[in-house]
């Protein structure tokens, strides 16, 4: 059993906010946390069982009726009972009323979106990350926000890391020990995702599309988001591809990270840029195996700058600094991978090398960033290979990937 630094989060929540919803990808672990959390003292519904599901659909008042303190499963499947939730907490506003989770963002879902405004608070959980897989609460999140310099932790390097990042986070492939049986579950995984989950959240014309579309979205995964260029490979207009790519994001398989920018800089791309939420996805959707990545190191940048790019995801979750992400590229082709903005202004840069060595000129956007912010920017890190924190400046350093696991 994994211990998911969340939870604290989770109880905190619960007990201040009539609502609280646990939100992220099928299989992510959400169901064990959240009867992990409720203990003995709730009663706990999946809306995966049809008869359940039947009851919250035939009458969502009547289901909540006498219920207090309830843990309800999967609540994407039952968008009316979300109407009923948000009359039973306001007729009583006692907070920790409702534990859901949900496989679905349901804050894109138009029919819910306003419903629990003000009631309800999100907290997402993405599948494990290396710190939790370790038996780690990594803080590189926070202490690279606030300018702590980095440590380097136990090395993870060559064929390990790239083990890591093909593995992936979710719990049950995690659990397979040979690549060819976690890629047979990722894959059935993506199938499951496209034949169903989809179907309960949106009326599809061309559901037949969407395996190949999917597909094609992991080719461009780590890349500018071009819409029009994605669904041409596919036969869709970019309208009906961008349409179908917020079904995807909606089901947490991929990320649009929108564009930093700076009134100080000029000639910034404004484009988004796409990921997928876990490696081990990604690498299966490629069919990216370890003798792949051994023949071909190149192809394994884009999976690693996914993988840290989700880790950073998943630390900034349980930490204190709950960034903004975005990233930086100027028509120049200057570029950080990941930007992190705190509330308060201040920020940082997470560049990504699949290489052993890092140059000076792997810092070319981190220090552009420096000098356009000042004191703003507190802290530029190029995560590579390695197994040494290297200082290549007062406040930029290379830094080992493995150092997102945290210190032993």
């Amino acid at each position: 059993m994994y211990h998911r630094p969340i939870s604290d989060r989770i109880d905190e929540a619960l007990s201040d906010t009539r609502v609280v919803l646990i939100s992220g990808p099928r299989q992510s672990g959400k169901t064990t946390l959240a009867r992990q959390i409720a203990g003995a003292g709730r009663p706990y519904f999946t809306l995966d069982d049809a008869t359940t599901l039947e009851a919250a659909h035939a009458d969502p008042v009547g289901f909540l009726r006498g219920l207090d303190r309830v843990v309800i499963d999967e609540v994407q499947r039952a968008p009316a009972l979300l109407l009923a939730i948000k009359t039973e907490v306001d007729r009583d506003r006692a907070p920790g009323r409702f534990l859901l989770t949900g496989s679905a963002n349901l804050m894109t879902l138009p029919r819910v979106a306003d419903s629990l405004a003000g009631r309800m608070e999100t907290v997402p959980l993405l599948p494990l990350s290396q710190a939790e897989i370790a038996g780690r609460r990594s803080t590189f999140v926070d202490d690279l926000l606030a300018g702590r310099r980095p440590i380097a932790g136990p090395a993870v390097l060559g064929p390990d890391l790239v083990a890591a990042v093909l593995a992936g986070g979710y719990p049950e492939a995690v659990a397979r020990p040979r690549w060819s049986r976690r890629q047979d579950w990722y894959l059935a995984y993506v199938d499951a995702i496209v034949q169903r989950d989809i179907h309960d959240i949106a009326e599809i014309e061309k559901a037949a599309i969407l395996p190949r579309l999917v597909r094609m979205m992991a080719e461009h995964s780590g890349q500018l988001t071009n819409y029009s260029a994605l669904g041409a490979q596919v036969g869709l207009n970019h309208v009906t591809t961008q349409k179908y790519s917020r079904l995807f994001e909606s089901l947490f398989l991929v990320e649009t990270v929108p564009p930093w920018f700076s009134n100080r800089l000029k000639r910034l791309v404004k484009s988004p840029k796409l990921h997928f939420l876990d490696s081990g996805l990604l690498a299966a959707l490629r069919d990216m195996s370890p003798d792949r990545v051994a023949r071909d190191r190149q192809a394994f940048g884009a999976l690693l700058e996914t993988f840290v790019h989700s880790e950073l995801r998943k630390i900034a979750a349980w930490g204190e600094a709950r960034p903004v992400f975005s990233h930086f590229r100027d028509k120049d082709g200057t570029e950080v991978d990941v930007v992190l903005e705190t509330r308060d202004g201040a920020v940082a840069g997470v560049e990504v090398k699949a290489s052993a060595t890092v140059a000076s000129a792997d810092f070319r956007g981190l220090r552009k960033m420096s000098d356009a912010l000042g004191d703003r920017f507190v802290q530029g890190v190029v995560l590579y290979d390695g197994d040494q924190v290297v200082p290549f400046a007062e406040n930029l350093f290379a830094v080992p990937v493995s150092a997102l696991w945290g210190a032993a």
